[in-house]
């Protein structure tokens, strides 16, 4: 196609979309738009999402548009199987702009056809939404109409190695609510351990604690990644140290330690004293003897809030260091207590 070609087809297809912006809209119940992606959840970053309309009766030209956002999202291509011309899509503060137009004095679609494909890729692990805005049509005699269809629909950027964990939905949960994040793009590590930094941080983020001032830990260095978490846990009282100076922030969490942050924070979160929280009798469990003195009372609040199970009906293993999985599907029962 020469270049004179091109561009008479281009000035036809945005005078067209032009014609969509200034004729006046018209109702017509009849159209039915549907939004819908390939996959519901995967490990892979791309997917499509595919514009289609039922009871169509003279699609000549048509301008969508749809919302998603930039920062979780980035639109890869935009196309249609239906003859004619296609103006690039235009993304901008969050929306995509997308014009086709059958070109010469044809008929118009009608029935029932998929208008657009669109595919995405997924910037980062866990749930995006694609939502049709807005859908403005023109027949084969240029009259125009003005439709909103505001459906939407998401997808779910899994990391590759939680497809088929037991906490798989806990964890994507977690995500979402920017509680928990991933070691990389691909990789959650649901079975790596956590340190006692690391829940401090995830307990910060998950119940937005501000400032804290005042560090009296010389293991926690200035400058630290999880300085600022460590301080804001210890300001509300959800942390102490393993000794009056020593906070041991790279030592590996146990269960009972978990459950003691876990208990204060509920407290914390709930404006009253720890030891006002309703204990219940622990079930009976093999290592009930190899719980420390320390932590029973907040083993038991655990237990009895639903906090937290044992690692099988016999095991509490409170000595057990916690998991990634764990974090994240304690966490989701804490908030959920809230």
């Amino acid at each position: 196609m020469t270049m004179i070609r091109k561009f008479m087809m281009y000035g036809f297809a945005v005078s067209i979309c032009s014609m969509i912006w200034l004729t006046p809209a018209s109702a017509q119940n009849a159209l039915d738009f549907k939004l819908k992606a390939s996959m519901v959840e995967s490990a892979n970053s791309q997917f499509t999402i595919t514009l289609s309309g039922e009871q169509i009766e003279d699609l000549y030209a048509y301008e969508a548009k749809l919302a998603f956002d930039p920062e979780r999202l980035e639109l890869v291509k935009a196309e249609t199987d239906i003859e004619g011309f296609s103006v690039s899509p235009i993304v901008k503060n969050g929306e995509i702009t997308f014009a086709h137009t059958k070109i010469g004095k044809v008929k118009g679609e009608k029935g029932k056809l998929d208008i657009t494909t669109m595919t995405f890729k997924a910037k980062k692990a866990g749930t995006s939404q694609v939502k049709w805005t807005a859908m403005k049509i023109v027949d084969q005699n240029l009259k125009s109409q003005t439709l909103s269809p505001n459906i939407a629909t998401r997808f779910m950027k899994l990391f590759a190695d939680i497809s088929g964990h037991w906490a798989k939905a806990d964890i994507m949960e977690m995500v979402d609510r920017g509680v928990v994040s991933g070691m990389s793009m691909d990789r959650f590590a649901p079975n790596d351990k956590v340190t006692r930094a690391q829940f401090a941080m995830m307990l910060a983020g998950a119940l937005k604690l501000k400032e804290g001032s005042g560090n009296p830990f010389k293991d926690v260095k200035k400058g630290a990644w999880y300085e600022d978490s460590v301080k804001k846990a210890y300001a509300a009282g959800i942390v102490k140290g393993a000794s009056a100076e020593s906070f041991e922030p790279e030592k590996e969490i146990t269960r009972e330690e978990m459950a003691v942050m876990l208990v204060r924070a509920k407290a914390y979160a709930l404006g009253v004293k720890p030891e006002t929280l309703k204990e219940g009798k622990l079930p009976s469990y093999s290592d009930d003897g190899s719980i420390s003195g320390w932590a029973r009372s907040s083993l038991s609040v655990a237990v009895q809030a639903k906090l937290m199970k044992g690692r099988s009906a016999s095991l509490l293993a409170p000595k057990g260091h916690t998991t990634r999985a764990e974090s994240a599907v304690v966490l989701k029962r804490l908030l959920a207590s809230l």
